[in-house]
């Protein structure tokens, strides 16, 4: 049985979970609609390549060797049930969501502004604040319109303005219902997937447009943050960062060097050049790595569904790394495990709390915690068979179910909240 966290934390904590536009609403279309249509055929041949190692194949098997798995079509249909969703976290007596809203669907077309879907969002947030609940709105997460793709996406500096537009847009109607912005999600693994490994839309494998779009990337997010700055300062602007806990395991000067140099350039080098504009800074936590001599050798003793080494204690290290670092206000955006079982969720949440507030108690300045995520929904080149949600969808009847970790973190969270 897990250890139950028991101590209080700081008045006013977010307790939340995640929902991200092109994964959760449904109904969108975006330059990853078109690559899913595109690629689903062939992402379910591959299949059995990819995952009939993992101990979960039989379970997934169906579902990953079928096309229809790759195309998110109504996801979990989140567009039209979120009011349903936003009763499910108070349930479980969360007070934050960390949502993004879905470019596409503000601006169709270049020039062009969607008053329903302005309106739609503007709806979402007041729903959200009288039951409680912060929003944490996220402006990017992976999906561009396919107008601005066509355009070159970020790979060109000059396309940066239209983001802006977008932004200021999205402030002048609907800036009275945010507080919390993360203007970027994990654009190192957007990057990473789309123009390192060629995974993701565009699927290209250059070094030199990887470097180009980072470097626009990163240039987005000081606009973007000195725009929302100058409209008011009562908006708090950050950055969600992919971040590991990346240690030797031995103390070979190789391994130790090696752990030096993989922290630099995995989780270093993009908050190096953000901090400075933002006024916290949001960790996507990744687990660990373990490093012997210049590659990782992880022990491979707790994983997840998508094989993911499960190490919720030493988030603990990535807090106080982050902290001592950049002396900002920490938010966890996103933190989860793939469980369909929900065999190790209980465990995984008691073990993130216990490591929250021992980052607390030493001096880090945690702002929140969100969980990944909310219900379960459409996994990007994955799709749907990993299950994320603390809520688990019925894809037929689009019912949610709170799993027994779900009620039994819910229980946890109102002794904390007090």
């Amino acid at each position: 049985m897990p250890n139950r966290p028991v101590s209080s934390f700081p008045k006013g904590f977010l307790w939340g979970a995640t929902t991200s536009a092109h994964q959760y609403e449904g109904g969108v279309h975006n330059q990853w609609t078109v690559w899913e249509l595109e690629n689903a055929k062939a992402l379910a041949s591959q299949s059995s390549y990819q995952y009939d190692d993992l101990a979960v194949w039989p379970h997934i098997k169906s579902a990953a060797k079928s096309p229809s798995n790759y195309i998110s079509g109504r996801a979990v249909n989140g567009y039209e049930l979120y009011q349903r969703d936003i009763a499910l976290a108070r349930m479980m007596h969360l007070n934050t969501l960390r949502i993004s809203i879905e470019w596409s669907r503000i601006q169709p077309e270049e020039g062009s502004w969607d008053a329903e879907a302005i309106n739609h969002y503007r709806q979402q947030f007041i729903a959200m604040k009288k039951s409680g609940i912060e929003p944490i709105v996220t402006l990017f997460h992976y999906t561009l319109p396919v107008w601005f793709a066509q355009k070159g996406g970020f790979e060109k500096r000059a396309n940066v303005r239209y983001f802006v537009e977008y932004v200021q847009h999205l402030l002048q109607e609907i800036g009275g219902g945010m507080r919390y912005i993360v203007t970027l999600n994990e654009p190192q693994t957007y990057v990473d997937m789309s123009y390192v490994q060629g995974k993701w839309p565009p699927q290209v494998v250059s070094k030199r447009r990887a470097h180009i779009v980072l470097q626009n990337l990163i240039y987005t997010h000081r606009k973007v943050a000195e725009i929302i700055h100058a409209e008011n300062r009562r908006f708090k602007v950050g950055i969600a960062k992919n971040y590991t806990h990346i240690y030797p395991g031995d103390d070979a000067w190789l391994s130790e060097q090696s752990a030096v140099v993989m922290r630099l350039k995995e989780n270093s080098y993009l908050l190096r050049q953000v901090a400075k504009h933002s006024d916290f800074i949001g960790i996507n936590y990744k687990g660990s790595q373990r490093v012997y001599g210049y590659r990782v050798h992880n022990p491979d003793t707790h994983m997840s569904d998508v094989d993911a080494q499960m190490d919720p204690d030493t988030l603990k290290y990535v807090l106080q790394e982050v902290h001592d670092s950049y002396h900002l206000p920490i938010i966890v955006t996103a933190s989860g495990i793939a469980d369909y079982k929900d065999e190790y969720r209980k465990w995984w949440l008691a073990q993130s709390v216990i490591a929250l507030q021992a980052a607390v108690q030493n001096g880090v300045t945690v702002l929140g915690f969100v969980v990944y995520a909310l219900t379960d929904q459409f996994e990007w080149d994955r799709g749907f068979w990993p299950r994320y949600g603390l809520a688990e969808v019925d894809y037929t009847t689009m019912k949610r179910i709170p799993r027994p970790s779900a009620v039994w973190y819910a229980k946890v969270v109102k002794k904390l909240r007090g």
